[in-house]
């Protein structure tokens, strides 16, 4: 696509094109038309006089004739002219004219004749001077850019201007805005921690992971502050030029100091203060970074916080940042903006559905409870989902339906309903998922199931197992990841007894998850009883940005490492084997539920308990009619 730049250009290219063509057909024209043959006077009375012409032009300059078919040499020289003399009487003229029956015209052109001078001379010069001073109006302004090109790049938001923000709009970081009304108060009324000799902090971090709100977070400080607010991105002050960072930092804190009190919000801080020393540093080492950082950390040092500015930075990465960043009289308060848990949830939610027109069945608590780990950012992609899903199919109200499809949309992406497995497929992919959730409903530690589906989704995979957590948990004990793990080889355990151990690629990724999370148990929680509680390696993954290229430093010997494979052989063996017996316990409602999947292609939780319960009365009533009473045994 053509930017805006690129058709301004081309539309300036055109224009000269034309003012060039007009100058050359004003200047030159002339001498390329064809010119009337130039006789003296007498010529001309001469050739009225034998009757060559056939009609003749007076004006106050010249006589213009135009010569009979007959009379011309060749076509081009078919007119002629003479110069008209003002002190000679026409009078003899005219009776020539007028006997050899010549048709006469007069054109007085001396009230004309300033206008012919100004398009043949004074127009041009007129033009190739507007162009040149356009021309040098641009070297000027080229000038300008390059002397501009150490400006900083920020966008300052004025007290009057766009920061509608405050605390009321940003949700679910409730310790996170504790921390910053200190921030706003001093903003507001510096004297009361001046006349105390109190310092505020200088710099304040704010750190979380992606779509947290620290942007808007930090709109909001500035919003209920009612100060200006500077807010620019870290990879702008980097430049391909060496020394253009760190003048573009000096210019942002002189601007800053003028209009003080006031705020800078650097984002992505990550991108100028990595660290400058270790391994790290070597493999993105850039001079251009080092001085930006190198003068960021001066202009930190060099300004005085009671003159109201502060300094806000917000990052993902806190680990790669340089300590010299983070010490005190810096960034010296590091304000934690974490997931939201239930409460904060319900409360993003509220915000963002604030506009939007929801029916009486949509209930956000429960929405709430159907979406732990998202953060802010994906809550409100939720809600303008379920608005949009509404509206095409031409609903008055977002209605609960909506809410749990854009959930499914979100965490699972779109239904491929195009994509039509065979009967085969269908049949595996129902089985799988079955055995997930029969497991799942087995196990104590497991959380319930919400709902099974074989309709693909746009992320690749052929069905889905949904559970939901009843409550939010920070720590996991043993047990619980022991069942989760049965939980996600259950899949594999269904394939293996129903299609008697003709196994299929539909089971990579709970493979890849639970031998991932046995590996954790025996090599990061002490969890093994062969190993003890020992830790082996050093992560140096990202708290807040789940990577899966995370590095390992390996403290370990070979023969450890070659015990740390048998103990996660052993674990997922032992844990297969209490899978497979689960389900052959259960294969009658196994392949019950399975059977149900296939027709219906989704199946909700009371679905599930609804078969389960008709395949318990059915034993049950087996178990009666067939009881030995004499014997007092069950005959099958």
């Amino acid at each position: 696509m053509t930017s805006t730049t690129d058709k301004k250009q081309s539309y300036s290219l055109v224009l000269y094109f034309f003012i060039v063509m007009l100058l050359m057909y004003l200047m030159f024209g002339k001498d390329y038309a064809s010119q009337p043959k130039q006789l003296i006077y007498s010529e001309f009375v001469s050739e009225v006089r034998a009757g060559h012409l056939e009609q003749v032009k007076i004006t106050d300059k010249e006589l213009v004739g135009t010569l009979k078919a007959e009379a011309a040499k060749s076509p081009n020289e078919k007119v002629i002219r003479a110069v008209r003399l003002p002190n000679l009487e026409d009078s003899s003229l005219l009776k020539d004219l007028e006997a050899q029956k010549v048709k006469v015209s007069g054109d007085i052109e001396t009230q004309y004749l300033w206008l012919e001078i100004l398009l043949s001379w004074i127009f041009p010069l007129v033009i190739i001077f507007a162009i040149f001073s356009y021309g040098a109006r641009r070297l000027r302004q080229g000038a300008a850019t390059t002397l501009d090109f150490g400006k900083n790049k920020a966008k300052i938001y004025d007290r009057s201007s766009e920061i509608k923000v405050n605390f009321t709009d940003v949700a679910g970081v409730d310790e996170a805005k504790a921390e910053l009304v200190e921030i706003v108060d001093f903003l507001k009324t510096p004297q009361k921690y001046q006349k105390l000799g109190g310092r505020i902090p200088k710099g304040v971090l704010l750190v979380g992971p992606p779509g947290t709100g620290k942007t808007l977070l930090a709109k909001a400080v500035s919003g209920e502050a009612g100060v200006p607010f500077f807010s620019i991105s870290g990879s702008e002050f980097v430049e391909m030029f060496v020394g253009v960072g760190a003048a573009r930092v000096r210019d942002l804190f002189e601007q800053a100091k003028l209009k003080a009190p006031c705020i800078i919000f650097i984002d992505e801080l990550d991108s100028i203060g990595k660290s400058r020393s270790g391994a790290r540093s070597m493999l993105v080492g850039h001079d251009e970074r080092e001085q930006t950082l190198n003068q960021l950390l001066a202009e930190i040092d060099g300004f005085d916080s009671s003159k109201g500015v502060i300094i806000m930075a917000a990052t993902n990465t806190p680990e790669v940042l340089d300590s010299a960043l983070l010490r005190a009289g810096r960034f010296d308060r590091q304000v934690i903006v974490d997931r939201p848990d239930l409460e904060g949830r319900k409360a993003i939610l509220d915000v963002h559905s604030r506009n939007v027109k929801l029916a009486q069945n949509a209930n956000l608590d429960t929405i709430a409870a159907r979406t732990p780990g998202m953060v802010g950012s994906d809550l409100a992609n939720l809600i303008n989902e379920a608005a949009l899903l509404a509206a095409r199919r031409n609903a008055d109200f977002v209605e609960m339906r909506d809410l749990e499809e854009s959930i499914d949309r979100v965490m699972l992406g779109l239904e491929k309903k195009s994509r039509v497995m065979n009967a085969e497929e269908k049949k595996r992919v129902a089985y799988h998922e079955t055995g997930h959730a029969l497991v799942a409903l087995s196990v104590e530690h497991a959380e319930p199931v919400h709902r099974i589906s074989i309709i693909p989704r746009s992320i690749g995979a052929l069905g889905y197992t949904l559970q939901l957590p009843t409550q939010e948990k920070f720590l996991h004990t043993r047990p619980e990841l022991e069942d989760k793990i049965l939980v996600l080889l259950g899949g594999r355990a269904a394939e293996d007894i129903i299609f008697s151990g003709v196994v299929a690629t539909g089971a990579a990724d709970d493979l890849e998850k639970a031998s991932e999370l046995i590996r954790k148990m025996v090599t990061q929680y002490g969890m093994s009883d062969s190993l003890g509680v020992l830790t082996y390696g050093k992560h140096s993954d990202s708290r807040f940005i789940q990577s899966p290229f995370a590095n390992e430093e390996r403290n370990y010997s070979e023969a450890t490492a070659e015990k740390i494979d048998m103990e996660v052989r052993s674990f997922i063996d032992k844990a297969y084997k209490t899978a497979k017996s689960i389900l052959l316990n259960r294969r009658t409602e196994l392949e019950l539920i399975a059977k149900e999947l296939i027709t219906k292609e989704t199946l909700g939780r009371n679905d599930i308990e609804n078969l389960i319960l008709s395949n318990k009365l059915q034993t049950d009533v087996i178990r009666v009619n067939e009881f030995d009473f004499d014997k007092q045994q069950v005959l099958v």
